[in-house]
């Protein structure tokens, strides 16, 4: 399921904006990125079409199964990664940014691996 690393972004970020507000707009997604209206528009037809959300009548999205599936792994890469990075003695912004970036690329395997390391040596929880 190879998306494009645009697309992953917004379905990352509709996943953050529900769990933080309980609801998601375009507009929303638009100040959130710092992106156009028009812009946001245009990757939301395209994600719809695509089958990773859904809009309502009001125009409130929701991420379908599929594309709740993809916002949650790359959530979570960012997320580790972006700890690892802090953990590892690198700048929280730089961590954040870099681990936007990683989190794009990283083999399933390789995170995988990577995962278990942090688990096991750095984040004892």
């Amino acid at each position: 399921m190879k998306i494009q690393e645009s697309a992953e972004n917004y379905l990352e970020t509709i996943l953050i904006l529900h769990n933080r507000k309980g609801y998601v707009r375009s507009t929303d997604i638009a100040s959130e990125l710092g992106f156009s209206k028009p812009s946001v528009s245009v990757a939301m037809k395209n994600l719809r079409t695509g089958g990773y959300i859904v809009t309502d009548e009001n125009g409130f999205i929701s991420l379908t199964e599929k594309g709740n599936e993809i916002a949650s792994m790359i959530y979570e890469r960012h997320t580790l990664l972006s700890r690892w990075l802090i953990d590892l003695g690198v700048n929280p912004r730089t961590a954040a940014e870099d681990a936007c970036r990683m989190e794009h690329v990283v083999s399933p395997e390789s995170f995988e691996a990577i995962k278990a390391h942090v688990y096991k040596y750095h984040f004892h929880e």
